[in-house]
């Protein structure tokens, strides 16, 4: 076995005693815990003050008359404020790193138990963060007996060696994860440990996050969500102020962020405090970062930075304590590239990078989604809704195709599922009401694309479009839409085959697109106009 070593300080009230015999009938800390036949004690380490010397020596020398093999090391070390957290950290961290230690050679047992209570609470931090390379002792008397040895435990703070606290603290992070998550289970790998490190941060760092995705993936309550986490822990006090800088536009904007005095401008007829200052000790979430202009990134930055900086027509800097999420669904690479970012504010926002995908990106998250909006709908309308069984598997079959876009994302899915709940007879959603808010989808979505989904649904059946390649889906929408705007088949055909009649001896195009239409079960007469 390896030597061991015992780090403490002497007890200037428990370890002393009478001068005479009747000592050795009271507990005394430091020489108890020399006494243990289960407790061998190689060398002690007795740290001491100038004014107790004399005591120090005093126990030393008991030390050495009942454990001979102990070696005393007496270390001097005076504190003008023993009760000076800054003081006694900063000399107990002196004296540990000039300490000679060798943990490949020895072991270290640091007693906590003597000492004022800012000197306990010191030795356990360097202890914990290795400077005082061992494990923690602490002795006791023996409750009902007179035993001068006490008795003795320690405590390893290597909390991995504790199969119930480590537990403990894995429950602990899941429950935090699963808090970010707004309790939805989501199966999503890459988004579940995307969200795990969000929730290692955001309980350990105060530094700014950035959070980057497209709209309606859910940056805006990601944020809410990091903020109210936070409060849980009592990280912050202060409230969450959210605001969209693409609303943020010429000089309201800095008025909004950083306040200004009355008169500043025409039309300030009072102080405004701004944003900044209304995030005092909580949190600040500015969406959409990179529509700001240049000279509010630049005092965002110097906000994040010194915590300070100057409202508009104020000589006089106002301060505010704040932790900063910030969100976009631009690239701000390359916005600074292009000259419309600066790149000093994006590498102080780069540090902590949370890139979210998109609804089309998580298909295997829409089933646990759909429940999650259903409970929302109830909680905001008082009513549940719910699907029957065929309805749901048509409604997750379509919502999870590969043609299925969700450019809005999960504001997509909320807006489809309160569509349906709402229009649901007695909250039961059937596949009638799934079909209908299919085509509505797809009318939605063909405005925001070229694909002519939308339009096809508005002719077609949903399984009858989902057969057809998207290939063909343009090249038919765009048949249609000209059918819809020609008087007769015959124009119709004229339109569409302007190119090839030109080189072509005979031409009907009206049979040509009469059966171009067959083949996906149309006729002229469902798509004129008249």
């Amino acid at each position: 076995m390896k030597p061991l070593v015992v780090i403490g300080f002497l007890g200037s009230t428990l370890d002393a005693g009478k001068f005479g015999p009747s000592r050795w009938n009271k507990w005394r800390p430091t020489v108890g815990l020399t006494m243990h036949e289960d407790l061998r004690v190689d060398r002690l380490i007795l740290i001491h003050g100038t004014a107790h010397r004399r005591l120090a020596e005093y126990v030393a020398e008991d030390v050495i008359s009942v454990s001979p093999e102990t070696e005393v090391e007496m270390r001097l070390l005076d504190f003008r404020d023993p009760w000076d957290f800054e003081e006694v950290y900063g000399k107990l961290l002196d004296f540990a790193r000039a300490e000679p230690f060798d943990p490949e050679a020895e072991d270290y047992l640091v007693h906590i138990t003597t000492g004022t209570h800012v000197a306990q609470i010191c030795l356990f931090l360097l202890t914990e963060a290795r400077y005082l390379p061992g494990r923690l002792l602490q002795t006791q008397p023996q409750r009902g007996s007179p035993n001068p040895a006490g008795i003795w435990n320690t405590i390893d703070l290597d909390l991995s060696r504790y199969d119930s606290i480590a537990t403990r603290f894995a429950v602990a992070s899941a429950e935090s994860a699963s808090f970010l998550k707004s309790g939805i289970e989501t199966r999503n790998s890459a988004f579940n440990r995307m969200i795990d490190e969000i929730e290692r941060v955001a309980l350990r760092s105060r530094a700014p996050i950035l959070l980057m995705g497209p709209t309606g993936a859910g940056k805006s309550q990601l944020a809410r969500r990091i903020y109210e986490l936070k409060r849980l822990k009592h990280q912050v006090a202060g409230p969450f102020v959210e605001v969209n800088c693409a609303t943020l536009k010429g000089d309201g904007a800095m008025s909004a962020l950083f306040g200004h005095r009355k008169g500043a401008f025409t039309g300030a007829v009072a102080d405004r405090p701004g944003l900044l200052r209304a995030a005092d000790k909580g949190m600040l979430f500015l969406d959409e970062i990179g529509e700001l202009g240049l000279d509010e990134q630049a005092m965002i930055l110097r906000a994040i930075e010194d915590k300070r900086f100057l409202p508009v027509g104020s000589d006089k800097e106002a301060a505010s304590e704040f932790q900063l999420i910030a969100g976009t669904n631009r690239d701000l690479g390359e916005a600074v590239a292009g000259g419309g970012f600066r790149d000093d504010l994006y590498a102080r926002l780069n540090l902590w990078t949370f890139h979210l995908p998109g609804l089309a990106e998580r298909r295997e998250d829409i089933a646990p989604n759909l429940d999650y909006e259903l409970d929302r709908f109830a909680e905001r309308e008082g009513e549940r809704a719910s699907f029957n069984k065929e309805a749901r598997q048509r409604y997750l079959a379509f919502a999870t195709a590969p043609d299925a876009r969700w450019p809005g994302n999960f504001r997509d899915l909320a807006a489809s599922v309160t569509r349906m709940a709402t229009l649901s007879p007695k909250g039961r959603i059937d596949v009638e009401c799934v079909l209908a808010e299919i085509q509505r989808l797809r009318r939605l979505w063909s405005a925001q694309t070229d694909d002519g989904a939308g339009l096809l649904a508005e002719i077609l059946a949903p399984e009858a479009l989902a057969e057809i390649d998207p290939f063909d889906r343009v090249q038919l929408a765009e048949t249609v839409r000209i059918c819809r705007m020609s008087r007769s088949l015959s124009e119709a055909g004229r339109t569409l085959f302007a190119a090839s009649r030109a080189r072509r001896s005979t031409a009907n195009d009206a049979d040509r697109l009469r059966k171009y239409l067959a083949r996906f079960g149309l006729e002229w007469a469902s798509l004129s106009r008249d």
